[in-house]
């Protein structure tokens, strides 16, 4: 009995952690450029009482073992990377990449981090930044006489100063991907740092080398399914309970155990 409240008990704390998991999914669904995950799980170790093939007598074997398992675990949350919906701004700084890739922003330490999110602001210097202030790397920098800006579908930005005719060119945005993406680590404000399961980052000017393009004025939203997250909680509340039955159950089973001698 024992063990099967054990079993139980892993079953339990596996769908908390599940819950926890589509939580956070819906509550980011408004979060711009944010991938939802999904909690893996793997069975434990059984208790092998026969083993499949093994001698039942001198002539003949068991097609089948007896074994006994001892619940599950949580092994990883995979991030989805899939597409979510463009949102038209019309900011000349909103950027949403149409495809594969993530921006390259400068972090505080000196290194680099990468995002889907593309809310872009200009700091007080001109400088293409993050909502946190991190500058969007390469540096781009805006004229102060900037009357307009252009960002292409492949990364080129031009701006039209006042006086003049002709836009030009003041910088050129450049996009990585990841041979794995799902092996990104998120350390939160939408940004990802590369680790040794993702894989060193591919970089290149948008549209070459499998890199989407950069659609401006747009913003692209969260991959979050509402109703599929809700669908999947039900599941989770549904096998959370299944489980305590069990433990209870069990316990339930050892009191008319106990009670034998009476």
């Amino acid at each position: 009995m024992i063990k099967a409240m054990r079993t139980a008990a892993t079953g339990m704390i596996a769908q908390q952690m599940n819950v926890d998991n589509i939580a956070n999914n819906l509550a980011n669904v408004n979060t711009t450029g944010f991938k939802k995950s999904k909690v893996e799980f793997q069975d434990v170790l059984y208790q092998n009482i026969h083993k499949a093939g093994g001698a039942s007598s001198t002539t003949t074997q068991r097609p089948t073992g007896l074994s006994v398992g001892y619940g599950t675990k949580a092994v990883a949350t995979h991030r989805q990377f899939t597409e979510g919906d463009l949102m038209l701004t019309g900011n000349p700084l909103d950027m949403a990449i149409a495809g594969d890739g993530f921006f390259q922003v400068g972090y505080p330490d000196g290194s680099t981090v990468y995002t889907r999110d593309g809310a872009f602001k200009m700091s007080a210097d001109g400088r293409v930044v993050t909502s946190e202030g991190y500058p969007l790397l390469p540096e781009i920098t805006i004229p102060e006489d900037a009357t307009s800006i252009s960002i292409g579908g492949d990364g080129t930005v031009e701006v039209l100063q006042f006086g003049d005719d002709t836009p030009a060119q003041i910088g050129q945005i450049e996009l990585a991907r990841f041979v794995n993406p799902s092996g990104l680590s998120a350390i939160g404000h939408n940004l990802l740092v590369e680790t040794g399961a993702s894989g060193d980052p591919i970089t290149d000017v948008p549209t070459q080398n499998g890199l989407g393009q950069i659609d401006q004025g747009y913003l692209e939203m969260s991959n979050v399914a509402v109703v599929d997250e809700m669908v999947n909680m039900i599941v989770a509340q549904r096998a959370y309970e299944m489980n305590s039955k069990a433990i209870q159950t069990a316990d339930d089973m050892a009191q008319i155990a106990n009670n034998l001698k009476r």
